[in-house]
């Protein structure tokens, strides 16, 4: 069993909890998750790592309650526990493959949208405590929904907030944020874009044509995080990639994101899952027990 030690709602419907999980906090990377069950006849629920303690054992999780299980998770406090914490899965950032020295030759832009502000501050986290400055752009639909400010202020070399509505921060969408400190001067070596599909699509537009190279995770798309259900199915550069084994990170100028977003809308309906199934034969991948693959 995995104890709650620490609980608290960040803002309306997303929630932040510190879990005692000794040997996932001892090898974990940024950029990775992991995958909890609240009993044994729970679902699986993948979560990215927001944050780790090694010399603790904990490791922080951010979730939003949109359904069911989750809200489920709500109702969980502090001294209570999950049935099953495992991990870390998928594949660490990048960054972490290179060392401190060339990482500070390099301008690195991160933008996150939304409950995306979980998955990167630990990416930004670990880069400053290698000494290395990043620049970040976080984005909220309004200030309410803005999460983790103080921690991202913490950490990054430049934090810019921007809200859709304007109600704090720059106004507009993170992708006029881009373009302006493109315009005042700014020069980026890499950007890594967190969020929603559709906000990491736009960014991935932009960057393109600012010529800025940009690695997207594709998170948000991950079900069952084994890589048996095909939800997460994404082609990448022309090939059939799952998210949840082969990332979540990916190169985003080479991500379909609208088969993606239109894959997820039809994996909903059973339905829809039949007529995945049949479009994409061996590739589809099956054992969630809904497909019937």
């Amino acid at each position: 069993m995995y104890r709650i030690l620490m609980k608290r709602e960040l803002t309306t419907n997303i929630y932040l909890m510190d879990v005692e999980a000794k040997r996932v906090a001892k090898a974990c990377q940024p950029g990775q998750f992991v995958i909890v069950r609240m009993d044994e006849e729970g679902e699986r629920i993948p979560l990215t790592i927001c944050d780790y303690d090694r010399e603790k054992g904990t490791v922080t999780i951010v979730f939003q309650c949109v359904g069911a299980e989750t809200h489920r998770m709500v109702q969980l406090e502090e001294g209570d526990a999950f049935h099953d914490f495992v991990g870390p899965l998928g594949c660490p950032s990048e960054l972490v493959e290179e060392t401190p020295e060339a990482l500070k030759q390099k301008k690195i832009l991160f933008v996150a949208g939304g409950v995306g502000a979980a998955p990167v501050y630990p990416q930004v986290k670990w880069l400053h405590e290698n000494g290395v400055d990043a620049d970040v752009i976080v984005g909220s639909k309004t200030k309410d929904l803005l999460i983790l400010e103080k921690e991202m202020e913490a950490v990054a070399g430049n934090l810019y907030i921007t809200t859709d509505d304007g109600s704090y921060g720059r106004s507009g969408m993170v992708t006029q944020t881009i373009k302006d400190l493109v315009a005042e001067g700014k020069r980026y070596d890499v950007c890594i874009a967190i969020g929603p599909m559709i906000m990491m699509k736009f960014v991935c537009l932009l960057t393109k044509e600012l010529n800025i190279p940009t690695v997207v995770s594709l998170n948000p798309i991950m079900v069952d995080g084994t890589g048996m259900c095909g939800a997460c199915r994404v082609t990448v550069g022309g090939k059939v990639k799952f998210a949840c084994v082969d990332g979540p990170e990916f190169d985003g100028h080479a991500v379909n994101f609208d088969e993606a977003m239109r894959r997820q809308t039809l994996y909903k309906t059973e339905e829809g899952r039949a007529m995945l199934r049949l479009q994409e034969g061996d590739t589809h991948h099956g054992g969630c027990g809904n497909c019937g693959a």
